[in-house]
């Protein structure tokens, strides 16, 4: 019986899944690009939310735009029919030479944004990019593709960075990442909150919980509006993948911590990703479907690195030992559930991709961009040690899994980066967490939040006691990591801003970090 009921549930989630994708199926595109295009409403000018490029390769790059003269508005102040956008990419801000060109429509099916794949370009180059709609021009966008596969490469520089909560502060962090030089930003989650908490607030959202495509689009909008977020995405390729503000806080796969039941999640779940797709510089072809939508990826920077950007909420098991709500995070001490092996953060298909990918790397650095902090956080109080479930220590045999993955082929250079927690970290990855005798087989940089609070001092102080493998762990500044990955050692320096982020704020180097190559672990200094 038990058996008959689990089938019936999964096929009624098929079925929802079917609903829910024909939405946004190629049928309907096909049907809106063949309809007739509408002039721009004159005096007003689309390209309030700016532009962004990402997904460098060797040879092509994605430049984003979205029409909206009125973004918090349903339509975004944009007529109900396709509009027609011009693109110009060129190797010099004055676009007369390596210039391409074309032509896109955008439809109001997906919010007038652009997403333009432009390809066959050559390797290891900067570019200039703009739109043109009607007599509107975009402001100016720099980008460029990534080194040729078999270059020899001498740098890699990148900004980590993950959680802005628009409300908590401001984004004076993105002010100085547009200002660096840099290769891309790569960014690990949270890009929006769907949330609120008055007793941290200093601007407001624009509107209550999203639970809406128009809301999720609103709430994008919101945050894109910010001038210091759209200087930094002007100013660099983003690489990114999300965490689990983007929908809900909390949820795993198809589950809510609200549990309104699968179905009503996997809608508000659909609506959430097609507005992230609708405000991110990815490629056309990674179009949501329903509630289904790809982001984990893989990149090379020459002979240099590789680097995996990885999905931890799409795919994961739902928490171990969660309440009634049916998903959610929870601090804990005992647990029987910690020990089910089938527990996966990534899901049993991922995992394979990214343990294959990194048996057969021949790059000198791997990257792993993903979520949140590998590394053991738990607190060891009277009762037995304490977790946190929604995180890596939630999931100890999927961390078994991904580190074996590393140590049994003995795969080298290989850094963690990730986000989530709200404070910066440089930790040692063991299979055996804590334990010196436990050879390290990775390293670890998790950036704090750019604006999102953090535990206190003191709880984080106590974190750290208990976790000799963190080397570092700070959650009282919020900022970014700044790291430099050179053939013979990746540093990074965590750059440092006060809570609440003022406007004006200037960051500070909190501390620096270097991992040699050869030699898994993190130095200082």
């Amino acid at each position: 019986m038990r058996n008959r009921r689990q089938f019936l549930h999964d096929l009624s989630r098929r079925a929802a899944v079917l609903a829910l994708g024909s939405l946004f199926a190629a049928p309907a595109l096909r049907q809106a690009a063949g309809a007739a295009t509408q002039p721009l409403p004159l005096g007003h000018d689309p390209f309030t939310l700016g532009v962004a490029s990402g997904m460098p390769r060797p040879d092509s790059v994605v430049i984003w735009t979205r029409l909206a003269p009125h973004p918090h508005e349903v339509g975004g102040g944009m007529p109900d029919a396709p509009v027609n956008v011009r693109w110009e990419l060129a190797e010099d801000e004055r676009f007369s030479t390596g210039v391409r060109r074309g032509e896109v429509l955008a439809l109001p099916q997906h919010a007038h944004s652009v997403h333009v794949e432009v390809d066959g370009l050559p390797s290891a180059t900067p570019f200039f990019y703009r739109f043109i709609a009607g007599e509107a021009v975009s402001p100016l966008g720099r980008t460029r593709s990534a080194p040729a596969a078999d270059a020899e490469v001498g740098r890699l520089r990148l900004a980590l960075a993950s959680c802005q909560h628009y409300e908590q502060g401001m984004f004076a962090v993105h002010r100085e990442i547009a200002e660096r030089e840099l290769d891309l930003v790569l960014f690990v989650g949270d890009y929006v909150y769907e949330s609120s908490n008055p007793r941290y607030r200093i601007r407001p959202h624009e509107a209550g919980v999203p639970m809406t495509l128009q809301a999720y689009r609103a709430r994008h909008a919101t945050y894109k509006l910010d001038a210091d977020l759209r200087a930094a995405h002007a100013a660099h390729p983003w690489v990114v993948t999300w965490d689990d503000h983007e929908v809900e806080n909390d949820y795993a796969n198809d589950r809510s911590p609200s549990d309104g039941g699968v179905e009503a999640f996997l809608r508000r779940r659909a609506a959430a990703y097609k507005a992230y797709f609708e405000h991110m510089p990815v490629s056309p072809r990674r179009a949501p479907v329903g509630p289904a939508m790809r982001v984990h990826d893989r990149y090379e920077w020459g002979r240099l690195a590789e680097l995996w950007t990885l999905d931890n909420r799409q795919y994961r098991g739902v928490q171990p030992c969660s309440d009634a709500r049916g998903a959610g995070g929870r601090v804990l001490a005992q647990c029987d559930e910690l020990g089910d092996e089938r527990r996966s953060m990534f899901g049993a298909e991922q995992e394979r991709w990214l343990a294959q990918g990194l048996a057969n790397s021949s790059r000198r650095w791997k990257l792993l961009g993903q979520g949140t902090q590998i590394s053991d956080s738990g607190i060891d109080a009277p009762l037995g040690r304490r977790i946190f479930t929604d995180g890596w220590d939630g999931y100890p045999a999927a961390r078994q899994r991904l580190l074996r993955a590393i140590a049994e082929p003995q795969v080298s250079d290989v850094l963690c980066l990730g986000g989530d927690v709200h404070r910066h970290v440089a930790a040692n990855l063991r299979l055996q967490a804590n334990d010196e005798r436990s050879p390290v087989v990775a390293s670890e940089f998790v950036c704090s939040s750019i604006t999102s609070r953090g535990l206190s001092e003191a709880m984080t102080a106590m974190l750290v006691a208990a976790n000799p493998d963190i080397v570092h762990g700070r959650s009282d500044e919020r900022g970014y990591a700044l790291l430099e990955i050179t053939p013979a050692a990746a540093s990074c320096e965590f750059r440092a801003a006060p809570f609440p982020v003022p406007a004006g704020a200037r960051l500070s180097s909190q501390a620096s970090f270097r991992v040699e190559s050869g030699r898994a672990g993190v130095l200082r200094g």
